[in-house]
């Protein structure tokens, strides 16, 4: 481990991603404390991306011969999220490589400027058989492009 503090997240505005999805908060997704239990949000960011992609047809979760395993997730939280609240998911991508992804979320209350969270995971794109690292077919590439 390292000695050296790291550096403090602040919250970002909403111009700070490029595409946007709407979250719909469910009952089940508050703890005891009254608000958005921690692990939802790591669901949010992978239903987001996900979606988008799907959506943009860059990615294909029944036939396609690629997909994407996360190797990493991180999340920093400002300001707490419960049900019934309307969420936005913002997201961007921070770093395209050869058959690696690093895709950034920003989830604000709706109508809220600043992000409630932000974080970030990597996908590694493998082959469906053989799990092995893949190139990122080209359609992908180009969506992951305008996100950037």
């Amino acid at each position: 481990m390292s000695d050296r503090p790291t550096a403090r997240q602040e919250p970002e505005s909403r111009s700070a991603y490029r595409a946007f999805r709407p979250i719909t908060t469910r009952w089940m997704d508050n703890d005891v404390y009254g608000h958005v239990n921690n692990v939802v949000y790591y669901s949010w960011f992978d239903t987001a991306v996900n979606a988008h992609l799907i959506e943009r047809g860059a990615l294909d979760i029944h036939d396609g011969t690629t997909i994407g395993l996360v190797v990493e997730t991180q999340c920093n939280y400002f300001a707490p999220l419960a049900f019934p609240q309307a969420v936005d998911a913002g997201i961007r991508v921070a770093r395209i490589g050869g058959s690696s992804v690093r895709y950034e979320v920003g989830l604000f209350g709706a109508g809220e400027p600043l992000t409630a969270a932000k974080g970030h995971f990597i996908h590694v794109y493998v082959d469906r058989a053989t799990r092995r690292p893949a190139p990122l077919p080209d359609a992908l590439r180009r969506v992951l492009e305008d996100l950037q």
